[in-house]
């Protein structure tokens, strides 16, 4: 067996340990919980707090300066060969989930980070390496997603400040109490030695199983519309008023449902969900009068995005038309589609051929921390496969083999990204 042969089987070997030891620490930090029988870490909670002190000793164990920022975010530094300011790869992930959520979403690509950095620590790089866990990706607390990259970049700020929670306390308010209670916190802000951002994240859909691959190189993230429409009609006894002569706000608003779907169907690999749906006054024996929906459209193109908002919205009101409702549609939240870094992107494709893994190039139909680092730090996304695209459950899984194989080509990564680095200079 040559030289080379050799350090590959022994790289891949150690891949494999490091995958068995990120798989248990994932089962860990599952017990992490605000919620007994179930995983459930938001913003800023206790339950985040308990993770930040089960990882800390394990980032300290590999060599790295933790500490944890103004918005919950918790930072681990392993330093660079020679210089303090070296150029800097952030690898993150966010640690919150949403209610009844999986072990692996967002957690494993923050342990990836911390892998990565334990299978490399008998070898410096001439960058550092900052592994981000971010304190809120889902926006299950706030209703607001991307609270901690947002900090990180600066965007913190404005009408985010002034969301609520259940209890009525603003994002503003949580975040002078939690400053209060741990003054050792730094500053949330990004690096200005920060050259690059990758992040390692489950797919939370079928594609790279159906394809029966371990890994997909994201080159983009689809664009997304949040929005609320309302239909109102005249809520009436349901025994005493005829069909024909019925307001009903429910059947209106079942109509325009099917029709989203069928309009989503025509724009190619567009997507548009009706997620919530409340009907006024809910009883049993009443007409509904008034009945309000959520709608989610994505797409990667934002041309197309709105185009299809614009016809869904156009199709609420023929509907309401059509059966004497009133109907108020409305845009509550944008975010743009991303386009990722393409040399980045190339190199993460070499670093999985290096390491003996074919994938494909993929377009994220789901919101990553990687949407809003992307605009200021060249970014990147590796996907692992997902077993039967289960997500935002309990039944969420990955192989213990892919994500041995996230790590050999992470480690293949790192060795490419001296170049990347050297070419920026």
């Amino acid at each position: 067996m040559s030289l080379t042969s050799t350090h590959e089987a022994s790289r891949a070997g150690m891949a494999g340990e490091t995958a068995a030891r990120l798989m248990h620490r994932c089962k860990w930090l599952a017990r992490c919980t605000e919620k007994p029988g179930e995983i459930l870490r938001t913003f800023l909670s206790p339950a985040m707090d308990e993770v930040h002190g089960a990882m800390r000793p394990w980032m300290e164990a590999a060599g790295m300066m933790v500490a944890v920022d103004r918005a919950g975010n918790l930072r681990g530094l392993f330093p660079a060969l020679g210089s303090e300011n070296a150029p800097r790869l952030l690898i993150g992930s966010h640690l919150d989930t949403v209610p009844n959520a999986g072990a692996y979403d967002g957690v494993l690509g923050v342990l990836m980070g911390l892998a990565l950095v334990e299978a490399s620590a008998e070898r410096k790089y001439p960058f550092a390496i900052e592994v981000l866990g971010f304190s809120d990706e889902e926006g299950t607390r706030f209703g607001a997603p991307f609270l901690g990259s947002r900090a990180v970049v600066g965007e913190l700020e404005g009408s985010l400040l002034e969301c609520v929670d259940d209890e009525e306390v603003s994002v503003a308010q949580a975040l002078a109490e939690y400053a209060a209670q741990l003054p050792e916190t730094i500053e949330a802000t990004l690096s200005p030695e920060s050259a690059a951002y990758l992040e390692f994240h489950i797919e939370q859909g079928p594609v790279l199983e159906s394809r029966d691959l371990a890994l997909g190189i994201v080159e983009g993230l689809a664009g997304q519309s949040r929005c609320s429409v309302e239909f109102r009609g005249q809520a009436g006894h349901a025994g005493t008023n005829p069909m024909k002569l019925r307001r009903d706000a429910l059947a209106g608003a079942a109509e325009w449902m099917t029709a989203v779907e069928a309009i989503a169907r025509r724009f190619e690999n567009g997507v548009a969900t009706v997620g919530q749906v409340t009907a006024e006054p809910g009883g049993v024996n009443v007409i509904p009068g008034v009945v309000r929906c959520s709608l989610d459209v994505r797409h990667a193109e934002d041309a197309v995005r709105n185009a299809m908002v614009q016809t869904i919205f156009d199709e609420a009101h023929a509907v309401a038309a059509r059966r004497g409702l009133r109907v108020e549609a409305g845009q509550y939240h944008e975010h743009p589609a991303v386009r990722l870094d393409a040399g980045l992107v190339a190199l993460a494709q070499r670093a999985a051929g290096h390491a003996g893994y074919g994938t494909i190039r993929m377009t994220s139909g789901a919101g990553h921390d990687a949407m809003v680092i992307a605009p200021h730090v060249p970014s990147t996304m590796i996907f692992l496969r997902n077993p039967g695209g289960i997500s935002h459950h309990p039944d969420e899984s990955v192989a213990e083999e892919d994500v041995a194989a996230a790590i050999h080509m992470g480690l293949w990564f790192l060795d490419e990204f001296v170049t990347y680095v050297k070419g920026k200079d």
